[in-house]
């Protein structure tokens, strides 16, 4: 799905005057369905420590062609670049700048991904180095061209470069699921998780509780759970009951018609799943809604409809769901190390003028997660958000359109996102391997230009 000046400036007389007049010139991203290659070969891994070689091996034994240099050849589909054991801000230059000449050389839709360390506030050259990778990375994500991402996983002290957290997050940063991630970093905070075996069905045997899933982007996190082989409990109000009917016939799905905001909605919840006999590994708190205005103009019909579906129904119905107990526990509605999956907003990073009270809302998604996360470590479980920019859904297209399409180039990738682009980074959140990040928000904004 392409907008019309995207169509235009791919056709051959767009492409020759968005040259001439320095016009964006959005280039295709290869999803799931264009890209099926794990990772885009050949692959260069840089580095000097014990790391890298740990990297260099996985990923040969993922069937890559792995490279050590950049010498003799042409091109390169993935650089990886290892500097988990730097000391002082001059080894940054030495391990980084070969890429440096090798930047024109990157294939159409590369990847670059930094893994290193964060940091702790101890050693003020060694933090200082820590700290320069990201602004290099970040830097270097607004440079990638054709498509290309630049993304890093910094992984905590003690955590291995073999953890399952740190090689899922690189397969996911690898592959082209993550065409709409760029300029973000991952935090691997412990060794929990597991290995995914089935490559083609990384959630198989797991059931997930999708809310607000009748349509856009909750549609999309659905379908794409059940591609991944969740079994899906769908989740939205009566007034979305035939759209929820059919997507729920779509993907064998239990549907669920609950208002959220109802005050004993968790409760009801609860219940509904005990008599449908479903324990969730999964959590995806989809559900949301705007009401913008200026704040001058904000009244208590606008502001308390916003933070009642978009946090505090998030809130009532975990409470509900970790109150009815955890796995091996009589009248249980959680499964073992059950998965939460909050949906946030960039506009709760960076703020966004006319939505004072959905940016506080989804401010509070980011600082929910962080104590939620806290709070399911004793159960085995781990609670993200991701953080969406501008993606196309029946919402965005209801903006005024000069509004969108500024929205649409204010991106490292000059492009909107799709609702699959969201959907797939919750899949990930919620497999095995994702075990190891707790209470991180994953913005997927193609790295907007404000904010982080």
């Amino acid at each position: 799905m392409t907008d019309a000046y995207t169509r235009f400036v791919r056709s051959t007389p767009g492409k020759l005057l968005a040259k001439q007049v320095g016009l964006p010139r959005p280039a295709p991203l290869p999803r799931r369905g264009d890209r099926p290659e794990p990772v885009l070969g050949p692959v260069v891994v840089l580095g000097e420590s014990e790391g890298a070689d740990q990297i260099a091996r996985e990923l040969l034994g993922w069937g890559a062609d792995v490279r050590r240099r950049f010498e003799e050849l042409r091109g390169v589909g993935t650089v990886i670049a290892v500097l988990d054991e730097i000391t002082a801000p001059a080894d940054l230059g030495r391990i980084l700048l070969p890429l440096a000449g090798a930047m024109r050389s990157l294939a159409p839709g590369a990847r670059v991904v930094t893994i290193s360390r964060p940091a702790r506030g101890e050693d003020p050259g060694q933090d200082a180095a820590r700290g320069g990778v990201e602004g290099f990375l970040r830097s270097l994500a607004h440079e990638m061209r054709a498509g290309g991402t630049a993304n890093g996983i910094l992984a905590a002290d003690g955590v291995g470069l073999t953890a399952p957290g740190v090689l899922g997050s690189l397969r996911f940063l690898l592959s082209a699921r993550s065409a709409f991630v760029t300029g973000q970093l991952l935090r691997v905070s412990s060794t929990a998780g597991s290995t995914t075996e089935d490559r083609e069905n990384p959630l198989a045997g797991r059931t997930a509780l999708v809310t607000g899933a009748a349509r856009g982007i909750g549609a999309a996190i659905a379908r794409t759970l059940a591609a991944d082989g969740a079994r899906l409990v769908v989740l939205d109000v009566p007034g979305a009951g035939t759209e929820l009917s059919r997507l729920a016939n779509e993907l064998r799905a239990v549907p669920i018609q609950l208002d959220v905001t109802a005050p004993d909605a968790g409760q009801r919840l609860v219940a509904a799943l005990r008599d449908r006999d479903q324990r969730l590994d999964i959590a995806v708190l989809n559900a949301g809604i705007t009401r913008d205005k200026m704040f001058a103009n904000m009244t208590a019909e606008r502001w308390d409809p916003v933070l009642a579906v978009n946090i505090a129904s998030q809130i009532s119905l975990t409470d509900a769901l970790i109150e009815a107990g955890g796995a091996g526990e009589t009248g249980a509605v959680l499964g073992d190390q059950p998965r939460v999956i909050s949906l946030a907003s960039t506009s709760g990073i960076a703020g966004n003028r006319g939505q004072t009270n959905y940016a506080a809302s989804k401010a509070g998604v980011i600082a929910f997660v962080d104590a939620l996360a806290a709070r399911l470590e004793s159960l085995g479980g781990t609670a993200n958000a991701v953080a969406p920019g501008f993606i196309e859904t029946e919402m965005t297209a209801r903006m005024p359109a000069l509004t969108r399409e500024v929205a649409r180039r204010l991106n490292s990738l000059q492009q909107g996102g799709l609702p699959v682009d969201v959907a797939e980074t919750i899949a990930f959140l919620a497999s095995a391997e994702a075990g190891g990040l707790r209470g991180e928000t994953v913005r997927v904004c193609g790295q907007n230009m404000v904010g982080k």
